[in-house]
């Protein structure tokens, strides 16, 4: 399959000699930050977005590439990959942004604003995969009222609930919810009429005639329930309908049935035929899976479609159930939030704060790539559309520092992803997580704290790695103070705390979330460029609802898997299966636990490349929670596991959204991006086993008290640490580690995770002999007179650089 781009096109330039260097810096000045036009990125939230998954995602991304990318170097709109508009390239030398400025190091390189029509439809194409309707006109303010509607009724609801129950505010929340999806998103249905492909034609820029009788149609199956008009047997209002459960009336069968068949149709415009497949996959098991030989361990006495009906229409593990109450109560909510701190400016200030704190350090650009996607990932739930906004600003300063465009991808998407692993607003399985436990949300962040710091530590050892084996140029980005960007913006800071704060006092995560909300609002008049007018208010309700369209169809569709699941008995089942198969090897409990673990692992990673996350996790928690928990796996432990696991499948071969994305703003090649982003991301796959398989890993999720808190938490760190030695073969420090001390090294931070006295005093000293071999490499090469080996050795790389050229 032809890559993204040819690796040619973006080759580290050659570093010119020191004198030539400090001619061509002299007299450089630091350009200004351009203008502030808006916020960095959009208000990306629904990690499962919608759009066809990893698959169709990738050949949509390289087709969005050519389109920006043709073979003569031009973009689409005849002009070149450096120009100011496109989110990739560099000013051109000579430009008025940049005058006389050059591809060499030392230069001072502006920061991009992200704003571009080109970013944000890229952004768009990984957030949501498959782009959404730019509604107008007449439709456009019917969309807007409804989902201003949808956004002042959850509001309510929080202060306010409805008197008859949750699963009453879920059929109104639904019924507005899922026509919306009818009418912004295109059904992608591809006909030939005539040897002419139609998809090949323009998009209709509005609904058509069948998503606007899909769209009606999905009203009345929604409200059915309510409505308090008999049908015969039928209707009645929902009181009367919920007296029918168990025993439907035909007339309920046929409109659950409609239901489901929207949801699935929903499902696909929004995240591809992946899902709709697998939800029917499960409808089948439940129909027929009577019909399957008794002695099967996955057997069932079989379900009518009556049956399954009813679990699904009128029952709450359904299409009502947790999955599509936390979307209601929660997503919406964070959402909603993630529009107004957006649109209040707060997007643009984490990117500025980032670069104006590592504007002057050598590798400033790593630095603020990194710690870009940690501050916008605090206020969204996508990696994907993380990745593709900090991308489209700091792509540039990476390319000019030297970055290959692979692993400059790499470094991109990993940082991106931790946006679904960073508190206070973690991605929606981390809601479920909180609903099926039955704990607050602020449980779930303390769980997620310990391995959020271990993930970019990773990513910022292999940040200094990298700069000094691959010689990257330093960068002198033009970012004012950080202690004056805190002193005039930090107040962007506020609502995020206040999120924490009320939790902590014992609100729930629904009022917390309104009060932060609200705060920020009245923040936002602190910058007259950002001010929350009414019109902009409107915006933000409109924009955060959108934002929860397609997690809330793949929530409402969750009730399928779930309810088939609890329906025939399938997860304790499955779970016997796979610790069966474990046992096959040893009877070992230590090691039946660690490979129950491992093969759990490889099942949610091979599932979350099929279907969105917040599926992935609810599949993964209904099949393999159950094995680890048979295990005596903490209940906390077994679904941060499942959960992180499912978020990992945006960075995991051969699909992984997250590097597709980052391969499209850097223009690198595929495959290469997504293997340096695994590089980059390996904390992430192992600290999940650490809390798994040992009682001590439990301190990684804050849980055991202070004395396992902080052994866990350091010596995963020792582990982490060594781990990004081995991985980028470099010591900082010292110089290039050679294959023997890169394999101890692994070795060493693999061990040092089974957090147990034995395995962490042989893990520290396996690390001490790594050290030692790279020493003594070292050491060997000076003697021998080797220049590669004097040219290798790191010297000064805590030292901060001071806009020179010198070393």
């Amino acid at each position: 399959m032809p890559s993204v781009r040819p690796p040619e096109a973006t080759p580290p330039t050659p570093r010119p000699p020191a004198a030539a260097q400090a001619g061509s810096d002299a007299g450089s000045d630091p350009v200004p930050l351009p203008a502030d036009e808006g916020s960095v990125s959009s208000a990306a939230w629904a990690d499962d977005g919608p759009g066809e998954p990893h698959l169709h995602t990738r050949q949509e991304a390289r087709r969005l590439d050519a389109a920006h990318h043709p073979a003569d170097g031009t973009t689409a709109d005849g002009t070149h990959p450096g120009s100011d508009n496109h989110p990739r390239g560099e000013h051109h030398p000579g430009s008025e942004d940049h005058p006389g400025s050059e591809d060499h190091p030392g230069t001072a390189h502006r920061l991009g604003t992200g704003d571009d029509p080109d970013t944000k439809e890229l952004a768009a194409r990984f957030e949501d995969e498959k782009p959404g309707r730019m509604l107008a006109g007449p439709v456009g303010l019917l969309f807007t009222g409804v989902t201003v509607a949808v956004a002042l009724l959850t509001l309510w609801q929080v202060f306010f609930p409805l008197p008859q129950g949750s699963k009453y505010y879920l059929i109104f929340f639904l019924a507005g919810i899922l026509p919306m999806v009818f009418l912004a998103y295109p059904s992608g249905v591809r006909l030939r009429r005539e040897g002419t492909d139609l998809a090949d034609q323009a998009e209709p820029r509005g609904p058509t005639p069948v998503d606007w009788l899909l769209a009606a149609l999905a009203l009345v199956v929604c409200l059915y329930p309510v409505l308090p008009v008999a049908i015969g047997a039928a209707g009645g209002g929902y009181d009367a309908f919920l007296d029918r459960q168990g025993l439907l009336d035909p007339m309920d069968v046929a409109f659950g049935t409609g239901l489901l068949v929207l949801l699935l149709e929903a499902c696909r415009r929004t995240t591809g035929w992946i899902l709709p497949a697998v939800c029917v996959l499960f409808l089948g098991y439940g129909y027929y899976g009577g019909l399957l030989p008794q002695a099967w361990p996955v057997a069932h006495a079989g379900l009518d479609f009556g049956q399954m009906v009813d679990s699904f229409y009128n029952s709450d593990s359904g299409f009502y159930g947790t999955p599509l109450d936390v979307a209601a109560s929660y997503i919406v909510l964070f959402t909603i939030y993630g529009a107004v701190l957006d649109l209040s400016g707060a997007g643009r200030f984490f990117v500025e704060l980032s670069a104006a704190a590592f504007r002057r350090s050598r590798t400033a650009a790593g630095r603020t790539a990194v710690a870009s996607g940690f501050l916008l990932g605090t206020v969204s739930g996508s990696g994907a559309a993380t990745t593709v906004s900090i991308g489209a600003v700091t792509w540039p300063i990476l390319r000019r520092a030297g970055y290959p465009a692979e692993r400059a991808g790499g470094m991109l998407a990993a940082a991106g992803v931790g946006a679904i692993l960073s508190p206070p607003t973690l991605g929606a399985a981390a809601f479920i997580i909180a609903e099926y436990l039955g704990v607050s949300y602020l449980q779930v962040l303390g769980w997620a704290t310990v391995p959020t710091i271990l993930y970019y530590l990773g990513i910022l050892l292999s940040v200094e790695i990298d700069a000094r084996r691959s010689g990257v140029r330093p960068v002198v980005i033009a970012a004012g103070s950080a202690w004056r960007l805190l002193a005039r913006f930090g107040y962007h800071f506020l609502s995020l705390f206040v999120i924490i704060v009320v939790l902590a006092l014992g609100w729930s995560a629904t009022r917390a979330v309104v009060i932060a909300t609200a705060l920020a609002f009245v923040l936002s008049f602190l910058d007259r460029r950002h001010r929350l007018t009414p019109g902009r208010l409107v915006a933000a309700l409109r924009d955060g609802v959108r934002g929860v369209l397609a997690v809330s169809a793949v929530c409402a569709a969750a009730g399928i898997i779930t309810a088939t699941t609890t329906k025939t008995g399938l997860g304790p089942q499955a779970a016997a299966l796979l610790i069966d198969g474990a046992q096959v090897v040893s009877s070992e409990p230590a090691v039946v636990l660690a490979l129950t673990a491992v093969l759990a692992a490889v099942a949610l990673s091979l599932l979350g490349l099929a279907v969105p996350v917040t599926a992935s996790f609810v599949i993964g928690w209904v099949i393999i929670g159950p094995a680890l928990l048979n295990l005596g796996v903490s209940a906390p432990a077994a679904a941060m596991f499942v959960f992180y696991f499912a978020v990992l499948s945006e960075v995991s071969p051969p699909t992984a959204l997250a590097a597709v994305a980052a391969a499209a703003v850097t223009g690198g090649r595929l495959v290469p991006t997504m293997w340096q982003t695994l590089r980059y991301a390996l904390p992430a796959y192992l600290i999940p086993l650490a809390f798994v398989v040992t009682p001590t890993g439990l301190g990684l999720l804050g849980i055991g008290g202070f004395g396992r808190i902080l052994t866990a938490g350091l010596v995963s760190a020792l582990g982490v640490a060594v781990l990004a030695v081995a991985a980028g073969g470099w010591l900082p420090g010292v110089g290039r580690a050679g294959a023997p001390e890169r394999i101890v090294g692994a070795v060493a931070g693999l061990v040092l995770l089974w957090l147990e006295p034995l395995p962490m005093a042989i893990g520290a000293a396996l690390a001490a002999l790594a050290v030692a071999g790279v020493y003594v490499r070292r050491r060997a090469g000076s003697n021998a007179g080797d220049p590669s080996v004097r040219k290798s050795v790191d010297h000064g790389e805590e030292r901060e650089w001071d806009g020179s050229t010198r070393g």
